[in-house]
């Protein structure tokens, strides 16, 4: 029996990325009544009219908006497969990387990496942005080569990832604080004054949520847009900041860092790219050269 006729995805991916015959022949080199031939057959194969007229132009079906990015990044996969294995000379790499990160990556694996670029190929440069919000739409326009971050559903579905470490929120305070002494309770904790960090993903709702169900609220005195900003003030007032454990630690020097005394779940920060990079021999070096900086980093923190 005969398998599948694998070139049909090449059709069915223009189909839906141009949602129109005409376009996708274009795309493609054909005729447009090769093209609705190929339709057909399409439709006859998956069961699906898949588009379908609505005044002048077309329209995808439900399946259609659903296959489109997973024949897509199919594709993408078997391009980066079938491309020729290629290699790159580091030392004469001229390069310059940008990476949006979370305030505090920076500060933290930052400079192990810079030293290990440097090293490496000392002609690549590394520019770090913050990130302020979960949009895929540097990753897939190009201007960003890598992002950190936690995957969830915002995440763009064509864009890969991959676990760097994993992380928790802790409280900090000043040295002089009143909670750096004594026994914490939840009570003590929701009574003090807080600085809250707001900005989409950070799953922070989850403490106020369990202090509700003890009676509890915490008093929100100022909010931040990043966790720099929140230690900032923390620094030099009577502030409690809650912050992600290993994400900060090159931010908490001076700090008193407590274990909160509710329960969170620990979450995954990722390394996340475009599928168009998978296969580009220096991204690929420098993908692996994020995650090995990474581990040691936090290797040597543990044990300090």
């Amino acid at each position: 029996m005969s398998g599948p006729d694998l070139n049909l995805l090449v059709t069915l991916d223009a189909l839906l990325q141009q949602g129109s015959v005409a376009g996708a022949g274009r795309k493609l080199g054909l005729s447009p009544s090769a093209m609705s031939r190929a339709l057909a057959r399409l439709r006859t194969v998956t069961g699906d009219p898949l588009l379908v007229r609505a005044g002048r132009g077309l329209v995808a079906t439900r399946r259609a908006d659903a296959l489109r990015e997973e024949v897509h990044r199919l594709l993408e996969d078997a391009r980066a497969i079938l491309r020729p294995a290629e290699t790159v000379d580091l030392y004469c790499l001229d390069r310059t990387f940008v990476l949006r990160t979370s305030d505090g990556f920076a500060e933290t694996i930052g400079p192990a990496l810079i030293q290990r670029v440097a090293e490496e190929a000392p002609h690549v440069r590394i520019r770090f942005i913050r990130k302020l919000d979960k949009d895929s739409a540097g990753l897939r326009a190009g201007d960003i080569d890598l992002e950190t971050g936690v995957v969830g559903g915002t995440i763009s579905p064509e864009v890969r990832a991959q676990a760097l470490f994993e992380d928790r929120y802790v409280g900090v305070v000043r040295p002089d604080h009143p909670l750096s002494k004594g026994a914490l309770t939840a009570a003590r904790y929701a009574d003090g004054r807080h600085v809250l960090v707001t900005r989409q993903g950070l799953g922070l709702g989850t403490i106020d949520e369990t202090l509700k169900a003890l009676g509890l609220t915490r008093a929100i005195v100022t909010t931040v847009d990043g966790f720099a900003a929140a230690l900032a003030l923390t620094r030099g007032s009577d502030l409690i900041s809650t912050v992600p454990e290993r994400h900060t630690l090159g931010l908490r020097d001076g700090f008193v860092t407590f274990a909160l005394p509710v329960h969170t779940e620990a979450f995954t920060v990722s390394l996340l790219w475009h599928p168009r990079m998978e296969g580009d021999p220096a991204h690929r070096w420098l993908r692996t050269l994020v995650r090995h900086t990474c581990d040691t980093v936090l290797r040597e923190a543990l044990r300090v």
